[in-house]
């Protein structure tokens, strides 16, 4: 069985993803569109690289998936601080 998704799941936004969306209108309009959980995938695989290098390229990356119409992060399982069955993508 599932365990259940936590409330206070949600991550703060980062202010590197905070500067990327205040210098590009079309991507902060498209991240508005987002659903809170969707915005809270992408914040989440986007913090969760262990190497700067590895957050960099996934900011990069966030940008243009998102401006590209995707809604999340493809082979992400989800948010590991909410489900439990995504724990092994955080634990050491």
């Amino acid at each position: 069985m599932a365990a259940a998704a936590n409330p206070d799941f949600r991550h703060e936004t980062p202010s590197e993803l905070k500067a990327m969306l205040e210098g590009n209108t079309a991507l902060a309009e498209k991240w508005r569109m987002l659903t809170p959980l969707a915005r809270n995938e992408w914040i989440c695989w986007t913090i969760s690289a262990k190497q700067e290098a590895t957050r960099e390229k996934r900011r990069a990356r966030l940008q243009e998936d998102i401006l590209g119409g995707k809604k999340r992060p493809c082979c992400w399982p989800g948010c590991p601080h909410r489900r439990e069955s995504a724990r092994k993508w955080v634990e050491a």
